[in-house]
């Protein structure tokens, strides 16, 4: 009888604090954790006793990557609890609002984060070496991002204009129509993004998992729509509670996400693929089914999923603009107590947010669920299935594909250098 451990101490470029620990005895997995162990942030304890307005500011620093997502996200739910109704021109700048953020973050995670992985590059900065045009075309593309939410949100990290009933300044028609040249240049590299990552070798991991996102009748949804999901699910915000549960792992400070009765389940661009293809914009979903993959289970299409979302969200964009002469709008709205519910799709999956308000419009609840807390349990299952295949390569080798499996979800922990110092210990 043989028993190795396979311990990953700091899992680097992800966002935050996190390592892997593998324990094997006669080639079977007898315990894997992957350990989660950023310390607490607290932002629903602190948001309680606060007032409703101070809430989209607070909760947009809960990530610098996505915080126009917790900020739509929060405002629609204090809407929910408020009785508030917004015009068709302020869900229009919220849709690009969001989709500026989807462009910021499929760009970065797309070229720095997965085609080193695929490509056998150790960096983005390794990858520039050999790809010089490819990094510099992410580049391009992230600035684009960052400067649409700068021009929608006044400001490229935490934005300031989204409030309660709208937005506190709108862009020009003029304005919109600049980025809007902008967007149609960037086309054609969202274009060669996709063959780019289609033309990838994908590694195999197939497991019957349920796969959640929002669904709309009328549009890929983003910030409104029903959760649903590849097993039957279908509820709007407000019944989110009744049906996915958290639990606490003694391994793990991010509670664990689960369906109740069924299990772990995924989010994010895969998911939406899956789960709403036909609602892609026409050339987006034309290449989707020409890629001849979608619906799949296998998470390392995730890459390719979020190519698919990068031409989707110009072309979604550019629709947007064409149609947007912007005004200034005065919503007023009675302070009242009440619980509001929201659900969007923030770049890397589903997004809750749940507030309850006392008569002053003080924040007596506070509930939060990231895309990443969606899928700790997730990830896990899925490196259950994968590391049997790996365990027996080069340590080197065995540690990328780990990595792989979890970088597959973007998860929100810090992203820095590349990843995973992986000691085997043999007994």
């Amino acid at each position: 009888m043989t028993e190795r451990i396979i311990r990953v101490d700091y899992i680097a470029r992800v966002e935050g604090e996190g390592a892997l620990k593998i324990k094997v005895k006669d080639d079977n997995i007898n315990e894997l954790q992957l350990r989660i162990f950023e310390p607490p942030r607290f932002f629903q304890g602190f948001l309680v006793g606060r007032r409703y307005d101070e809430v989209p500011g607070i909760v947009s620093r809960i990530c610098g990557i996505c915080p126009a997502s917790h900020q739509l996200t929060a405002i629609q739910a204090l809407e929910d609890a408020l009785g508030v109704t917004v015009s068709q021109q302020t869900k229009d700048l919220r849709l690009l609002l969001a989709l500026s953020q989807w462009l910021q973050s499929h760009t970065l995670h797309i070229y720095f984060l997965a085609l080193p992985d695929f490509l056998g590059y150790e960096s983005a900065i390794a990858l520039a070496q050999d790809h010089l045009p490819a990094v510099q075309r992410a580049l391009e593309l992230k600035r684009l991002g960052n400067d649409l939410t700068m021009l929608v949100g006044g400001r490229e990290v935490h934005p300031v204009t989204p409030t309660i009933g709208g937005f506190t300044s709108v862009p020009s028609r003029q304005e919109l129509q600049a980025i809007g040249e902008r967007l149609a240049v960037a086309r054609a590299e969202a274009l060669t993004t996709i063959d780019l990552i289609a033309s990838l070798s994908i590694p195999t991991l197939e497991r019957d998992c349920e796969h959640v996102a929002l669904s709309d009748a009328n549009s890929y949804a983003v910030n409104s729509g029903r959760l649903v999901s590849t097993k039957g699910l279908n509820i709007p915000a407000w019944q989110y509670r009744s049906h996915i549960k958290e639990h606490h792992l003694e391994h793990s400070n991010a509670l664990h996400s689960y369906i109740e009765g069924r299990g772990s389940f995924l989010v994010g661009p895969l998911a939406r693929v899956n789960l709403n293809l036909e609602k892609l914009t026409p050339v987006a979903r034309k290449l989707a089914k020409e890629a001849g993959v979608f619906p799949t289970a296998n998470p390392f299409y995730s890459a390719l999923a979020r190519a698919i979302e990068l031409l989707h969200s110009i072309d979604a964009c550019l629709a947007l603009i064409d149609r947007l002469d912007p005004r200034p709008e005065d919503v007023p709205y009675t302070v009242q107590s009440g619980q509001g519910f929201a659900i969007t799709e923030a770049p890397r999956g589903v997004l809750y947010h749940s507030y309850r308000l006392n008569d002053q419009g003080l924040i007596a609840e506070a509930d939060i669920v990231t895309p990443t807390a969606h899928n700790a349990a997730s990830m896990e299952e899925d490196l259950r299935v994968f590391a049997p295949g790996v365990l027996n390569l080069p340590l080197e080798e065995a540690t990328l594909k780990c990595e792989m499996v979890i970088r597959n979800y973007d998860p929100c922990i810090s992203c820095s250098v590349h990843f995973l110092r992986l000691e085997i210990e043999r007994e």
